[in-house]
């Protein structure tokens, strides 16, 4: 079992990239990967699965969703357009090799009504990506940087576009750098599917990049 994870997880740097952390090997131990999924499930994270970043998909349609029939755009700090742009995130994304894919579960029958009670779980699963976050750099992987699922709840009503409440724990969502979740499932060999009845289970995604 070790083997199999050890041939997904461990790869060589390319020589001609500079290394920026101050972590030896491009990859991440099985027991840090354990002790990261132990923690994820107090937040509902069922599975962290390490990729290499080349299987990101990036494309400027991604921001028209953000941008034309998104409630979010320009009225949250983790959204565009006060997030990076197509050429600054992909920019940033080279600057890694790996990531992680946290992948939970969810239903929510009231999924168009805004609540307490839907707020409520919004704000554990982007706690919960922020803390895996914080303990991985703790574990020294300093670059460690989270892109969360779904738009900001932290607050009631964002300040955007005054001063975050929460600087320490804004992130940007994963959409919002031009990322298209769907293909990089796809080239992740991840089947996924739209809900189409807010009955229906759903799966939400965050990424951790990691070195």
């Amino acid at each position: 079992m070790a083997q199999e994870k050890s041939e997904i997880i461990n790869f060589s740097r390319p020589n001609n990239k500079k290394k920026t952390s101050f972590r030896k090997e491009i990859s991440i131990p099985d027991e840090v990967l354990k002790r990261i999924s132990e923690k994820g499930k107090q937040y509902g994270i069922e599975t962290v699965l390490p990729f290499a970043v080349d299987n990101f998909e990036l494309a400027e349609w991604v921001g028209l969703k953000c941008r034309y029939g998104c409630s979010q755009f320009d009225t949250n700090w983790s959204c565009p357009p006060a997030t990076p742009g197509l050429a600054k995130a992909r920019a940033i994304i080279s600057e890694y090799s790996l990531a992680l894919l946290l992948i939970g579960t969810h239903k929510w029958t009231n999924f168009y009504i805004n609540n307490n009670k839907k707020r409520s779980e919004q704000v554990r699963y982007w706690k919960g990506t922020v803390s895996l976050e914080r303990h991985l750099f703790l574990d020294g992987y300093d670059k460690a940087f989270s892109l969360v699922s779904g738009a900001c709840a932290l607050c009631k009503e964002c300040a955007y576009p005054k001063a975050c409440r929460f600087p320490t724990e804004k992130r940007p969502t994963i959409e919002s750098l031009s990322i298209d979740v769907i293909g990089t499932l796809k080239n992740l060999g991840i089947d996924t599917t739209v809900a189409k009845d807010p009955k229906e289970l759903f799966k939400y995604y965050a990424v951790i990049l990691l070195v």
